[in-house]
């Protein structure tokens, strides 16, 4: 079982960065390991750290005045390799919604199995999120999952977002696959009884 996701109120992290792409989210020198710990250490990395292993001062996750669990990103996050320890990493970090105007289909679908949620928004809504959080680091948005709504605080501004059933069920109820089949356990076999039957 993971955690649930229904109603989440955070500030956010900036990166208004178009084409971002899992190399960059995890560079592949990273991926030997088999399990998700250790990850979010490792988030952004060539861009958190100089070659030296110093932090950036640049970059945004190293700045003390963003924080908080959603990621705002630039059109097309997630493109690249199919790498599920993309998601791993930025949910290692402890985010747990990116936001964004699109993203790669593969990295939807790995985050939705990880239980982050990717919240496609309209370009213009994303354009008036990176203009609230500039002007205040403070800002807040608000994602209802079960009414598929988010909303910017600094303005009120709401937009629906669109999610696949299933996967929504999965996160409001923090199950993964198999958890969601478990959960399922006693309608499958009443299924497969009444099949046998007229078999």
């Amino acid at each position: 079982m993971r955690n649930t996701f229904t109603i989440l109120t955070s500030t956010c992290v900036p990166l208004p960065l178009e084409n971002v792409d899992t190399d960059q989210i995890i560079p592949a020198r990273f991926l030997k390991a088999t399990t998700r710990e250790g990850f979010g250490d490792n988030l952004f990395r060539d861009w958190r750290y100089d070659k030296s292993g110093r932090p950036n001062p640049g970059f945004v996750l190293n700045q003390p005045a963003y924080k908080g669990d959603i990621l705002v990103a630039g059109k097309n996050f997630g493109s690249g390799s199919s790498r599920e320890h993309a998601a791993w990493a930025i949910t290692g970090y402890g985010f747990r919604a990116v936001v964004s105007s699109f993203f790669a289909d593969i990295f939807k679908n790995n985050s939705m199995n990880n239980g982050l949620l990717p919240v496609v928004v309209s370009p213009d809504f994303l354009s008036e999120l990176f203009v609230s959080i500039e002007a205040n680091a403070a800002t807040t948005l608000t994602i209802d999952l079960p009414a598929q709504i988010i909303t910017n605080r600094a303005t009120g501004r709401s937009e629906h977002f669109d999610i696949n059933a299933y996967k929504k069920d999965c996160l409001v109820n923090g199950l993964d696959d198999i958890d969601y089949l478990l959960a399922n356990k006693e309608k499958i076999e009443k299924y497969e009884g009444l099949v046998t039957s007229y078999t």
